[in-house]
This record gives C-alpha cells, structure tokens and sequence, in this order.
C-alpha cells in the first residue's frame, strides 16, 4: 500500500510529476479502474480542475476544461477517465458539465435547467450522471441519461460491469 499527499511546503508548478503541493487540493475522485484522480486545486490561480495519474506520477493535459472566471468543483471521472463531469459556475450559479478527454470538449449537459444543482456522479460506462437538484423546492436525487447513442467509456471493447446494489 502506498499513500499520496498533497500537503507539503514545496511549490509544484503544474505540468510538473510531483502531486504535492503549498496550493489547497481538494475534493478528489478516482476513476473506475483506479489510474486517474481528478481534484480541486487552486494551483493556477483559481478553482480549477487537475487530473493526476497515479501510475505515471504525471498531471494529466485537460485542453479547454478550465475556463476563465469560472469556478469549477466536484469532478466525478467514468471508468477510464474519458469523460469527467463536474460543476462550472460563472455566473453565480453551478452548471453540470461534461468535459471528453478523447476529443478534449466541455459541454453543458442541462441547458436552461431551472433549479440549482450538486454532487454529480458519472456511472463508470459514463452514459448516466447522478446529481442532486433543487428544481422541486427541495434537494432531490435527478438521474440523467445522456442517450443509447453516446460513445461508452468502455476499456479493451468489454462492457464495465457495475457493482450490484
């Protein structure tokens, strides 16, 4: 067993292959097959996104997730990590977006949702995203399917089993 820490006087600049940092890391998720951890870091001025590889000790290129003046937080990577969805907000309110990792695209996934929204979850094949959602006055759990038609985070060409209930 070995343990990674991000708590460390020593300035890492990004792009470099230590994770430790004197920047604050937080809210960290793994993917499915344990290689990934995307986290919170403020390493680059602002609430952005990181991905690390824990196999590699390396971070992780992300072309145009992060977007200026924009607040990005509760990452939640798929299977492999192709997709990774998370919360954006520059407006004030949090938007549920999914960034693809293959053809590096973010996308809104709820365009004129009424209701604020928290805590997303992306399934490991990365075709359903959980959240929680205000819309009804209160905090209820939404479920939200992208489609038979999406391009499934599925490694070799097996299918991801998913644990059962």
């Amino acid at each position: 067993m070995s343990v990674l820490a991000a708590c460390s006087p020593v300035e890492t600049v990004l792009g470099g292959s230590s994770l430790n940092s004197r920047y604050n890391d937080e809210q960290p998720s793994l993917s499915g097959d344990g290689r990934l951890m995307a986290f919170v870091s403020d390493r680059q001025g602002g609430r952005n996104i990181l991905v690390y590889n824990l196999e590699e000790r390396r971070f992780i290129d992300l072309p145009r997730l992060n977007r200026r003046n924009a607040i990005a937080e509760s990452p939640s990577l798929s299977y492999t990590g192709r997709y990774l969805v998370y919360l954006s907000s520059d407006r004030g309110i949090p938007e549920l977006r999914l960034y693809d990792r293959a053809v590096g695209q973010s996308q809104s996934l709820l365009s004129l949702y009424q209701g604020w929204v928290r805590h997303p979850n992306i399934s490991p094949d990365g075709r359903y995203v959980t959240f929680e959602s205000s819309s009804r006055g209160q905090w209820d759990i939404e479920v939200f399917d992208r489609g038979a038609g999406i391009e499934l985070d599925i490694p070799n060409g097996r299918p991801v089993v998913s644990p059962s209930p």
